[in-house]
């Protein structure tokens, strides 16, 4: 381990608009992320001399401080196999000189970490050498299956930011859920609160003093003790279909974190082992060229086939 001085960057035009935590995982490599963001959370990341929230948008000219750090001393770089590569590839849904959008196979995390060192976004930057600044326009967790956005520009990636910001990208996800839902219960608005544990691991709660939060749930199938829903986010908060649904009593199959045991157990019956969340489509206009895009992720084989194996 190395350990590092005291550092100050300053933010160049081309990084303005990403957030900090993304910046600083792709800019601090050998820093397990669960370290960055305790040092944000702490304070000892600082910018213009103020204590920062991990989701804040970086600005041109801003100055960064970053504290003493352990570094992993540098060895040969980690390389996808070609088979692993060839596979996103047939992922790949859309794609032109601004972005591509992939339907992200579960159990991948968007971003390397201590524990696995390739996540979505560094597999794609060595398939896609000519845009050494492709970068996550949004997230989506690790066990969650769909439509994820990355930018091969930086000025896309903050029009896209923009464009999520203000509530313009229509993020609509399937989800397989315990029991039969209500007319009353399908717009939750319940407020969300994000902890973090000693761990790192962040827990969403429902609280009163949480962001405010709003998912539209419609049921699409009614089967003998789930239901298959489509749920459409009007905010993007962490966890947030996960929440809401569990606090419905209506937790999703397969949720390790927030589901219920029992539901889990029976559905693995039907074949599935995963959580049932799919981010099915998305939608938005690229203001600086009137482009409209829409596309629609499929869900993949194991999901189809549970759905089959269930009695309606």
């Amino acid at each position: 381990m190395l350990k590092n001085k005291v550092k100050y960057i300053e933010i160049a035009e081309a990084f303005s608009g990403q957030r900090l935590d993304n910046y600083l995982v792709t800019y601090l490599k050998g820093v397990p992320k669960t370290h960055i963001y305790r040092i944000i959370r702490k304070g000892e990341v600082r910018v213009n001399k103020k204590r920062i929230d991990p989701k804040y948008r970086l600005k041109a000219g801003d100055q960064v401080r970053l504290p003493p750090l352990e570094v992993k001393e540098a060895h040969d770089p980690i390389v996808p196999s070609k088979q692993f590569r060839d596979f996103l590839a047939t992922r790949i849904l859309f794609e032109d000189d601004s972005f591509l959008i992939i339907n992200k196979p579960p159990r991948i995390p968007v971003h390397g970490g201590s524990r696995i060192k390739l996540g979505l976004v560094e597999v794609l930057r060595s398939m896609y050498p000519r845009f050494p600044q492709l970068e996550l326009a949004h997230r989506l967790d690790a066990d969650t299956s769909g439509c994820l956005i990355l930018a091969k520009k930086r000025s896309v990636l903050r029009e896209v930011h923009e464009l999520l910001r203000t509530g313009k990208v229509l993020k609509v996800y399937r989800a397989l859920t315990k029991g039969h839902w209500k007319q009353s219960e399908l717009r939750a608005t319940e407020s969300l609160h994000k902890n973090h544990l000693q761990s790192g691991e962040r827990i969403v709660r429902v609280h009163a003093d949480g962001k405010p939060s709003i998912t539209l749930f419609e049921p699409l199938i009614t089967y003998k003790q789930a239901t298959l829903v489509e749920a459409t986010l009007e905010t993007g908060r962490t966890h947030q279909i996960r929440v809401h649904a569990q606090f419905r009593d209506h937790s999703i199959a397969g949720d390790e974190k927030y589901g219920n045991r029992d539901f889990n157990k029976y559905m693995r019956q039907f074949g599935l082992n995963r959580l049932f969340l799919h981010a099915y489509t998305i939608e938005f206009v690229l203001p600086s060229t009137g482009q409209h895009i829409l596309v629609t992720a499929p869900l993949d084989n194991d999901l189809e086939w549970c759905l089959k194996a269930l009695e309606p």
